[in-house]
């Protein structure tokens, strides 16, 4: 069950909170897309943020097969900063694979996820670890009204209408890419290898203490966004066959409900010809028998189909992403080897 309350926390209540005093350690994770003028911009307010928050911090920028220089931007922070660390994917694998390469990649107590377009302000994040210290697990920043198109709403409506069988209706409510959670909880999905990725999805296999609060969103900085109505509805789809097993059970819903349609009309059928009498009628016979066993296949391999789709639940191989280049790996490397020849 997911809370969503109206109002942040107060500051009190922060203050208090052991998820956001500086004695936490925190990793914030952005998944990075064509974002090169705003890279930089992001970063800096993070630490500003980060350092009155935290007495430790890592930035993890994980750029998913940008086509601009978001990549070569990423790599310059991560040499220019030491809290922060850029992975740099093969390709474009979508930003909930990106976010879960930076997930496990993250070192302390706290992951924070947040989105390259600076619409969530990184001066939320208190706001989001608040809760974290009083028995929630996840935390949501909800904004009060989006700045989105009128076809990118609806298409994130789609989305968490499809995502309501896989995680419950009450979180799927309340998603947003701006969220916390404790670390320790991607120790459920430590082994998850599926190339469809949801992150909200994941978080329910390790807890069910969701809540949401409602955070300042802005327009974009600049550029526009990556997510279209098209995108955004393959990903639904791509969620409701990889996490649900939703399609098949309506598959046999249809089954059992063309079955039940073609005995009504055979009953129909041969009731007439038993009270009325005389033949009966080739089309209407024929017409209930086919709804019949056809209905009745439906309805088995709707059944079969409830067990294949376990077995491709565990049959799944495909990796959720590969890393091209890991800067903090190639630092360490450098410096083993400048340690080795002198």
């Amino acid at each position: 069950m997911i809370a969503a309350t109206d109002q942040p926390p107060s500051s009190a209540f922060l203050q208090t909170s052991d998820a956001s005093d500086r004695s936490s350690s925190i990793s914030v994770i952005v998944p990075v897309f064509n974002s090169e003028a705003t890279l930089t911009l992001l970063v800096d307010r993070l630490e500003t943020v980060l350092r009155t928050i935290a007495c430790e911090f890592e930035i993890i920028l994980v750029n998913d097969g940008s086509r601009d220089r978001s990549g070569a931007v990423a790599t310059e922070l991560a040499r220019s900063h030491s809290f922060v660390r850029a992975l740099d994917l093969m390709r474009n694998y979508g930003q909930h694979n990106a976010l879960l390469a930076g997930i496990r990649h993250a070192r302390f107590e706290f992951v924070v996820t947040i989105d390259d377009d600076l619409q969530n302000p990184p001066e939320e994040i208190p706001v989001l670890l608040g809760p974290l210290g009083s028995g929630f697990d996840v935390v949501y920043g909800v904004p009060a009204h989006e700045q989105h198109g009128l076809l990118r709403d609806l298409a994130s409506q789609i989305t968490k209408l499809t995502l309501q069988n896989a995680m419950g209706a009450e979180a799927a409510r309340n998603l947003s890419a701006f969220r916390a959670f404790r670390t320790e909880l991607r120790q459920a999905f430590a082994n998850y290898q599926g190339s469809f990725v949801s992150i909200d999805v994941l978080l329910t296999w390790a807890t069910s203490r969701f809540t949401a609060l409602v955070v300042r969103h802005e327009p974009r900085a600049a550029g526009a966004s990556n997510y279209t109505l098209r995108k955004l509805v393959i990903h639904a789809l791509n969620m409701m066959t990889g996490f649900s097993t939703l399609p098949l059970q309506l598959a046999s819903l249809v089954g059992f409900a063309f079955t039940f349609v073609g005995l009504l009309v055979l009953l129909f059928v041969v009731g007439r010809f038993l009270v009325a009498g005389g033949s009966v009628p080739g089309f209407p016979f024929l017409a209930s028998i086919i709804a019949v066993f056809s209905g009745a296949q439906l309805f088995a391999l709707g059944i079969i189909g409830e067990y294949l789709a376990r077995v491709h639940f565990r049959m799944m191989d495909k990796p959720s992403y590969a890393i091209r280049h890991d800067s903090e790996a190639a630092a360490q490397a450098l410096t083993a080897d400048c340690q080795a020849r002198g």
